[in-house]
């Protein structure tokens, strides 16, 4: 029998024992981190660049037909996170990851070659797909390599270095707008992080799904073997568990699926309103960056703070700050404090956006983890599906400023929602255990 893992590698567990920690698996996890900063550039691109190209390229002046692309991914990077969750369980997470990039590949080429709007509607069938998988997968890979104990920090360091990579592709995307125009130079950096994204996939990227099994089986007390620690749920048991019968995981579904009304706010009228305010794309690409950076970059700190003080306290305050921080972009006005007001929405994002995550993560069966995650962003995503679509009526009837006004309404039910129902899940915190190990009928197992 081979020695424990090294640092950042995974012998197979027929071979050997799989070891948890940040330290440990260093390596791995800056991998991962660095793939997710990639998966998020190729998102930060659209969100500056996609928007203004409806008008200005294909002569569309609908609000609502100009974020119809938002709710396209959106379908479809829903119901590939609840696929490819479960498949992982499965199948493991690098495949997964690896045909995550290749779908991202037609969703810039068909944008570069659009000859009308609906081109650019398809694109974002694959970009929805491309997301799913990607982000999915290294955000799950990322809780295998760490065990229970750092669950929140990593989960806030792959939200981070994604939303980082949403900034840093946003503010890139403007630049390359100002100098060279909307088509095709924004969509050539996409497909140069996609290929790069690949070839760290293809290696030295390894499958992680061995430490879920030994995590597992260690919850048993049992050797290493490669088995979970129970039987994994049928999909529709899980998604019902998780959408209903579990209150604290029902809470953590539908604000999951509130919050991004916020976000599909950010995407597709960011650059609508704040151009018809008077500022220049390059700005709009600013502001877009600033919310993601601040976003990004504090989830390493609130998945931290979120391991010493539980997950329910930094989600009830980060969802406090984002409706603020929408309300707060209707009282001022100026580059400055739109920026401090974007800065406020990122800050808010990053206490609630990770550990919503780790509540799921606290509460799955490391066996079943991986669906779970998947019925969570199947809820969460389905925002992006329903947000732009709401948001483009109210805009279609009221004008863009009723969008935040309306996103900052949800946020306070999202709040109460969150109040009443939720309990706290970190497991050395909550006050008793989940209700799948409580009334194991819940979630399909015997009592």
């Amino acid at each position: 029998m081979s020695s424990a893992t090294s640092p950042g590698s995974l012998v197979p567990l027929a071979q050997g024992a799989t070891v948890h920690g940040l330290r440990r698996n260093l390596v791995q996890l800056s991998l991962l981190a660095l793939l997710t900063l990639l998966v998020g550039a190729t998102m930060g691109v659209e969100r500056v660049a996609l928007p203004p190209l409806a008008q200005h390229a294909f002569g569309v002046t609908s609000v609502l037909y100009t974020v119809s692309f938002i709710s396209a991914f959106g379908v479809v990077k829903a119901t590939m996170n609840l696929v490819s969750g479960r498949m992982s369980d499965r199948r493991g997470r690098r495949l997964l990851l690896l045909a995550g990039w290749a779908f991202a590949v037609p969703y810039a080429l068909l944008i570069i070659f659009a000859q009308n709007w609906a081109w650019v509607v398809v694109a974002n069938l694959f970009l929805g797909v491309n997301q799913a998988l990607t982000w999915t997968m290294a955000v799950t890979s990322m809780i295998d390599l760490v065990g229970p104990v750092n669950r929140g920090i990593a989960v806030g360091i792959n939200e981070a270095a994604g939303y980082v990579g949403v900034g840093a592709g946003g503010f890139a995307a403007g630049v390359l707008v100002t100098s060279f125009g909307l088509r095709p130079a924004p969509y050539v950096l996409a497909l140069a992080v996609v290929v790069l994204g690949a070839t760290l996939t293809v290696w030295p990227t390894r499958e992680t799904l061995g430490f879920a099994r030994a995590e597992g089986a260690a919850a048993l007390g049992e050797p290493n073997q490669g088995v979970g620690s129970a039987p994994a749920p049928g999909l529709g048991t899980l998604a019902a568990y998780m959408s209903w019968r579990d209150r604290t995981m029902a809470a953590v579904c539908l604000g999951g699926f509130l919050n991004k009304f916020v976000d599909s706010l950010v995407i597709g009228f960011f650059p609508l309103y704040f151009l018809q305010q008077g500022l220049s794309l390059l700005q709009v690409g600013l502001l877009v960056g600033v919310y993601a950076w601040v976003w990004g970059l504090g989830q390493v700190a609130t998945g931290a703070l979120a391991d010493r003080v539980g997950r329910r306290i930094p989600i009830l305050s980060g969802i406090c700050a984002v409706g603020v921080g929408v309300l707060l972009t209707q009282f001022t006005s100026g580059l400055g404090p739109w920026v401090a007001d974007a800065a406020v929405i990122g800050a808010g994002m990053a206490l609630v956006y990770p550990n919503f995550i780790t509540a799921v993560g606290d509460v799955a069966d490391p066996t079943w983890r991986g669906g779970a995650l998947g019925v969570y962003r199947l809820w969460r995503d389905g925002g992006y599906a329903v947000g732009p679509l709401v948001l483009g009526g109210v805009a279609e009837v009221f004008g863009l400023s009723a969008t935040f006004w309306t996103s900052a309404g949800l946020m306070g039910v999202s709040g109460v929602l969150v109040m009443i129902f939720m309990t706290e899940t970190h497991p050395r915190r909550r006050p008793e255990p989940p209700l799948w190990e409580r009334h194991p009928e819940r979630i399909g197992g015997r009592q």
